[in-house]
């Protein structure tokens, strides 16, 4: 797996760019982003995801839909990090348009880290096309195409 160069290296939690929290938060690190697409990964820690039950390898497969999740809020937190929306005073907000061209090319495990490059195919609010691949060890796991909605709203004042 050869992870694309991006122009602005973040390394930085996925909650600093998202409106989601624990436990619906599937983004440990932003890593890169610029207006081509953006990197970042999330560990699917066991403690987390207790409800899974363990397959006959021992370790429980994480479903297709939380993959999906996991990357393409990789690519929402790329979309916040290069200001396309949110911002300081606005929250952004996400919302599936349409999954295409899902693949699942072998099953990621409790345990595995899930790296995921995003490239922006189409971004013209208030919809965003990004094209999703997810790896574990440098093997390419899950990909798809993804369709978003994308808006904002203020953000709530802290009491």
């Amino acid at each position: 797996m050869e992870i694309p160069k991006f122009s602005h290296e973040y390394g930085k939690p996925g909650m600093e760019f998202l409106p989601h929290r624990p436990p619906f938060l599937f983004v440990d690190k932003l890593i890169a982003a610029d207006n081509t697409g953006c990197v970042g990964e999330f560990t699917y820690r066991p403690e987390e995801f207790e409800y899974l039950t363990p397959t006959s390898g021992g370790k429980a497969a994480v479903p297709g839909v939380i993959l999906i999740e996991s990357m393409s809020q990789v690519a929402g937190a790329g979309m916040v990090s290069q200001g396309f929306v949110g911002g300081k005073d606005k929250e952004a907000v996400f919302a599936f348009a349409a999954v295409d061209k899902a693949r699942f090319r072998r099953p990621v495990r409790l345990g595995d880290t899930l790296v995921t490059v995003v490239r922006n195919e189409k971004v013209r609010r208030p919809l965003g096309v990004f094209s999703l691949k997810g790896y574990v060890n440098g093997e390419l796991v899950a990909e798809a195409l993804v369709k978003c909605m994308l808006s904002e709203r203020a953000k709530a004042r802290e009491a």
